[in-house]
């Protein structure tokens, strides 16, 4: 035990002098979840809190355009400027630019008069089915409006862009729906349609109820908090490879372990000391983080890190990741020949793991093959026990059902780090 503690003590030694590693294990995470979960926080509000600024050119001069302007106002996630309707695309990209705006439409000429002979049609069809005699006279051809042009910034998400060709449709229909109702109530009672009964046919839709689906019945909706803090826990946990896996280079190249033979004590304290000591840095860097999480993002505005119920799940699963994160830090230091091959491989390595692993990317947003070859990952198991904790109220049998795959690649590492000292003679 003597021995251990001794070499436990020498490895916080020289971790303590590494302060460029110390900075990348705390430092530099503590800055990217706070960012991150900053732009984040902002898209998640963008559809209900922020609004969208959308340059209008509306080159038509009837009363459905002016609707079609209002409903779109209405809609919430869109702040409308209108420009001159006589501008060509041109200057419509330099109003976006001039505006600061992502998005522009513009309603074409005939806009109005498509809409209504439309109504008209529409109208006329619908009497011909309840059986009720239209005039021949106002038959038209049924066809569609001339298409309204969306403009956008190319920087803006697919996702984002989907969102609102969502919504303008939705004005569409409400535009559309109206006009066809007025010349409908027309035709039969030969009279306007008194306002109220509009509004009570158009505005009387039923509601949509979001429920987020838990396993322990909770009904708390995520954030982005809850998102971001915990993956990039994980890979703040796994960036100790930048420090962990210099050191055991280090020890290699200046004959720390070949010495090491020619002492009254075993390699594998040496070893152990080391999983030890950047354990207990994985933990510590965990604590930071989630409380950074739990007390400092409410004073810049941030949701405030929520605790999963099953706290003794909690400190498994992080036991486990950063069991995980050391032994896949110190094998990679074994095989490789310098500190420089090291830190680079180890750096693009976990940045590699973790877009593949669900950390940048859901995984259920990626093709088949990749979900597949997502599970070789071990920051996907560790985001998957993570997230069932935080976003689905899993319980003690559920995050160990997900911890295991994570033991089974951490028992592999162990072994790889085995093999790997003994064909280098280390051991």
């Amino acid at each position: 035990m003597f021995k251990l503690w001794a070499s436990i003590v020498k490895d916080v030694r020289i971790l303590l002098r590494d302060r460029v590693g110390i900075s990348l294990m705390f430092i530099m995470p503590v800055i990217l979840v706070i960012v991150v979960t900053l732009i984040q926080n902002s898209t998640f509000q963008l559809m209900n809190k922020n609004k969208l600024t959308v340059v209008v050119c509306n080159k038509d001069t009837g009363k459905l355009s002016k609707q079609l302007v209002t409903t779109i106002n209405k809609i919430g996630m869109f702040k409308v400027v209108q420009v001159d309707g006589s501008q060509n695309a041109q200057q419509i990209a330099d109003g976006m630019h001039t505006n600061d705006a992502m998005l522009a439409i513009t309603i074409p000429p005939d806009f109005t008069s498509k809409i209504e002979t439309k109504a008209k049609a529409s109208s006329n069809k619908a009497l011909k089915s309840f059986g009720l005699q239209a005039d021949s006279a106002k038959e038209e051809k049924l066809t569609g409006a001339t298409p309204l042009t969306l403009y956008y910034n190319p920087s803006i998400p697919e996702s984002i862009r989907f969102s609102v060709n969502g919504a303008l449709t939705s004005a569409l229909q409400i535009v559309e729906s109206r006009e066809t109702l007025r010349t409908l109530y027309y035709a039969i009672n030969e009279k306007e349609m008194p306002q109220q009964l509009e509004n009570e046919m158009l505005n009387g839709k039923a509601q949509i109820n979001q429920v987020p689906v838990s396993k322990d019945g909770s009904i708390k909706a995520p954030n982005a908090t809850q998102h971001n803090v915990p993956a990039w826990t994980i890979f703040a946990m796994f960036f100790i490879i930048m420090s962990l896996s210099g050191s055991v280079v280090r020890e290699k190249v200046s004959g720390s372990f070949i010495r090491l033979k020619t002492l009254p004590t075993n390699f594998a304290v040496g070893l152990l000391s080391k999983q030890i000591t950047y354990l207990c840095v994985t933990l510590f860097q965990a604590l930071v983080i989630f409380s950074l999480g739990l007390w400092f993002f409410p004073f810049i505005n941030l949701p405030a890190l929520n605790l999963p119920s099953n706290i003794f799940g909690l400190i498994l699963i992080t036991v486990a990741v950063g069991y995980c994160a050391v032994s896949y830090a110190i094998c990679v230091g074994v095989f490789a020949h310098t500190q420089e091959q090291a830190n680079g491989f180890g750096a693009v390595s976990i940045v590699i793991l973790s877009a593949i692993g669900g950390l940048m990317v859901p995984v259920f947003a990626m093709p088949g093959a990749l979900k597949t070859i997502s599970t070789l990952s071990p920051l996907h198991w560790c985001i998957q026990a993570y997230y069932g904790l935080f976003l689905e109220g899993a319980g003690l049998k559920d995050v160990v059902i997900s911890i295991l795959p994570l033991i089974g690649i951490t028992f592999a590492f162990q072994g790889l780090t085995f093999i790997g000292l003994k064909r280098k003679k280390l051991i």
